[in-house]
């Protein structure tokens, strides 16, 4: 089995339907450019449907993005195929991406519709996608909830009609690892005509395991993964594209399976998406958070500037970072500060470097960390009261 992983990024349609992350068209066209820099596969555009912004954005997209596919969302309604493929017009790489809910709980509640009108509506769908498009995804909402004998049916029927991506998504979060890796393990063996077709998944965080479920599903047979820059989306949002592919990439002897995704871009394209939706991420978010290259404990920073790896899996180079962080704090140690100040200009003896450590714990209790500036201020103190007097504390340039 081929063990390259498709990356397809909803950062543009589920990751902008997440509350106070809409972005207006040139916003969302800056973003795609940048994502298509990154590499990914498939940038899911829109949704066309949903209002003429997002149909000309997906318009707009898809004349512009050349080296990845841009896909456009649509129900299996002849009105939202129809618009989905009027936008996708001049794309040069153009995927149709069509779905319909397949879990009881939303055929009952949500659809009003049986198992047999569910399946007749997304092999239709799929029939006119694929008379206008050769890039056809199938995509079963609410799949980890739904029977997998009916999963089964369904994606046949869907890949004989003309699918060539069939998605299992975890729509709300449900699933536990171990039993969405059975259930994808399942239908790559139950599908007599899966060769014919690319397993997707697309996994929410509910739970917090969207990048364990998706990582589990690759490891039974997906090789499509829809993630958004720093996990955005629904509710608690979807499998972070950056945590993904740097799970496969630090642990390629362990998973072997590649992506096509240039990660010096990740740090930057996290950065973009900060600023134009003035969202920002946690501080000890995986990969891209303030803190994830951030070393405080003497242990800790002793350690990595010993050698990096003694602390740090990855490097901040790889992801698209100068360096990594020493923050200097009451946890800090001699050695990051003797490192820190350095970096600022002072070479200090031992004794005087054992006066200002006293000085910085002082400060740290009172604010928590120290900054440069703090530390030059100290510094200035320190060469007013004795530097003057015994020669011995001195700027170094």
């Amino acid at each position: 089995m081929n063990n390259h992983i498709t990356i397809f990024d909803t950062t543009l349609r589920d990751g902008e339907q997440s509350p106070g992350y809409s972005m207006n068209r040139s916003e969302k066209l800056r973003l795609a450019l940048q994502l298509e820099l990154l590499g990914a596969d498939v940038i899911e555009a829109g949704f066309p449907i949903a209002s003429e912004g997002d149909y000309q954005t997906v318009r707009e997209i898809g004349k512009t993005v050349k080296e990845s596919r841009v896909a456009a969302l649509c129900r299996t309604r002849k009105e939202d195929l129809e618009r989905a493929v009027s936008a996708l017009e001049f794309a040069a790489k153009p995927r149709v991406h069509t779905f319909i809910a397949t879990s009881d709980i939303h055929m009952k509640h949500k659809l009003q519709m049986t198992r047999e009108e569910v399946l007749e509506s997304a092999v239709k769908a799929v029939e006119y996608a694929k008379s206008h498009c050769d890039d056809v995804e199938f995509s079963a909402e609410d799949a980890s909830r739904s029977d997998p004998t009916f999963l089964t049916d369904i994606f046949t029927a869907v890949i004989e009609a003309g699918a060539t991506t069939i998605n299992v998504p975890d729509t709300v979060g449900y699933a536990l690892p171990w039993e969405y890796g059975e259930l994808i393990r399942t239908l790559h063996e139950k599908i007599p005509n899966i060769d014919k077709a690319v397993i997707s998944v697309h996994c929410h965080n509910d739970l917090g395991l969207a990048v364990a479920n998706s990582l589990m599903a690759v490891r039974n047979g997906a090789r499509q993964v829809e993630c958004t820059i720093n996990g955005i989306g629904e509710r608690a949002g979807n499998a972070s594209l950056e945590e993904v592919v740097m799970a496969m990439k630090t642990r390629l002897g362990d998973m072997n399976f590649d992506t096509s995704v240039n990660t010096s871009q990740i740090c930057p394209s996290s950065r973009m998406l900060t600023e134009i939706t003035g969202k920002g991420v946690q501080p000890n978010k995986a990969i891209v958070g303030e803190n994830a290259f951030a070393h405080e404990a003497g242990i800790h920073q002793h350690g990595v500037l010993k050698n990096p790896l003694t602390y740090e899996i990855m490097t901040p180079e790889s992801v698209g970072l100068n360096c990594n962080r020493l923050v200097i704090g009451k946890h800090s140690g001699r050695h990051a500060l003797c490192k820190k100040l350095e970096e600022l200009g002072y070479n200090l003896n031992k004794e005087d470097l054992n006066r200002v450590y006293s000085e910085v714990t002082k400060l740290a209790d009172e604010q928590k960390t120290v900054e440069d500036h703090d530390l030059i201020s100290i510094m200035s103190m320190m060469i007013d009261l004795s530097a003057q007097v015994h020669g011995r504390v001195a700027p170094s340039g």
